[in-house]
């Protein structure tokens, strides 16, 4: 089991659900854009924010910015070392840097120094795209033992200055070397790990690297913490690690909405038709399973154990609970009627 570290009041590691995170799109510095796209994420279920911080302004915006959310901030810092300083002094809950890219030693103490003083964790970000020069030459190239090799040096370094209170990440838009890397890293650590695969793309594409290599990850208990990139509006960040964490087997709460491919027995306009009952159910929390079905052969017998859900006929549909039978309605009222009775569910 990996050790355990607070990002604020969210617990990371040490057995802890594994948690979502995001990261703002808005600058920074636009406090009232920055706080309007946290408080979406939040809704839509996002549990750790980061930020980008390129500059001083971007790093004097964090106390405004905490001020108005609630769920945990960190930054991301590049480059200069004193905007870790100036996060810290303003109540970041956690930084996320590249140890090798702020500078000399002395910098990264004073980075060390002021958050062990101020109990804020720092994650280790090393990504294929930014591996050290040497390492590269090292190993050919980025490989899974130079992305851990990278991040155990940064572990090294840190942990010589005293300072003990690290997640870890190893991340490049290859899907197998990701995996290879982070499964690499949790033989040779018990720090908490923050999967994703980066750059993995849009929706479309980034959802099944994600799924495949995050999910693929947690299906061997490796992971503490989880961000799906995507070429998108970042909520749609969230719904998909969601979905990865469902898969997983690792979330049990809310919807699992099944639904039959179709076929030529379908005589129903089922597609849409799923898609409107997905939205529909975006953020119902109850832990129910909804079936979508196209005909009798895959309605009320295959989808039996469904808690509820519609069987489509010739312009007509069945709604069924557990198997049984409820009553038969035209296809223009089996979502209506659909969407009743998962409201009288407890």
């Amino acid at each position: 089991m990996t050790k355990r570290l607070m990002v604020g009041d969210v617990a990371v590691g040490g057995g802890a659900p594994v948690s979502i995170q995001s990261m703002c799109n808005t600058k920074t510095d636009d406090v009232r854009a920055t706080v309007e796209q946290i408080h979406a994420l939040e809704a839509a279920g996002c549990e750790i924010i980061r930020i980008a911080i390129p500059d001083q302004a971007a790093a004097e915006a964090v106390d405004r910015i905490k001020e108005q959310i609630s769920i945990p901030l960190i930054a991301d810092i590049h480059f200069n070392y004193k905007y870790a300083l100036a996060c810290a002094e303003r109540g970041i809950d956690a930084i996320r840097i590249n140890p090798g890219n702020i500078g000399g030693e002395e910098k990264v103490k004073a980075v060390a120094d002021i958050c062990r003083q101020k109990s804020i964790p720092i994650r280790i970000g090393v990504n294929g795209g930014s591996l050290e020069k040497d390492l590269r030459a090292k190993y050919g190239g980025v490989t899974a033992e130079a992305l851990v090799e990278s991040a155990m040096g940064h572990v090294a370094l840190l942990n010589k200055f005293d300072f003990d209170d690290i997640c870890i990440s190893v991340k490049c838009s290859d899907v197998p070397l990701t995996m290879a890397a982070y499964r690499l890293l949790s033989e040779r650590t018990d720090y908490p790990l923050h999967l994703g695969v980066t750059e993995a793309g849009t929706p479309s594409m980034g959802l099944v690297k994600s799924a495949m290599g995050i999910g693929g990850l947690l299906c061997l208990g490796i992971g503490d913490t989880i961000r799906v990139t995507l070429t998108a509006d970042p909520i749609e960040e969230i719904f998909a690690a969601k979905k990865i964490l469902k898969a997983a087997g690792l979330r049990k709460e809310g919807v699992n909405l099944i639904a039959c491919p179709t076929c030529g027995r379908t005589r129903i306009d089922l597609i849409p038709m799923a898609e409107e009952v997905e939205r529909g159910l975006m953020n119902c929390t109850k832990n129910i399973t909804v079936a979508v079905m196209g005909c009798a052969v895959n309605g009320p017998g295959e989808a039996a154990a469904a808690d509820i859900g519609i069987a489509g006929g010739k312009g007509e549909g069945l709604i069924f609970r557990k198997g049984e039978i409820l009553y038969k309605v035209p296809q223009e009222q089996l979502v209506d009627k659909l969407m009743e009775e998962i409201e009288k569910l407890p």
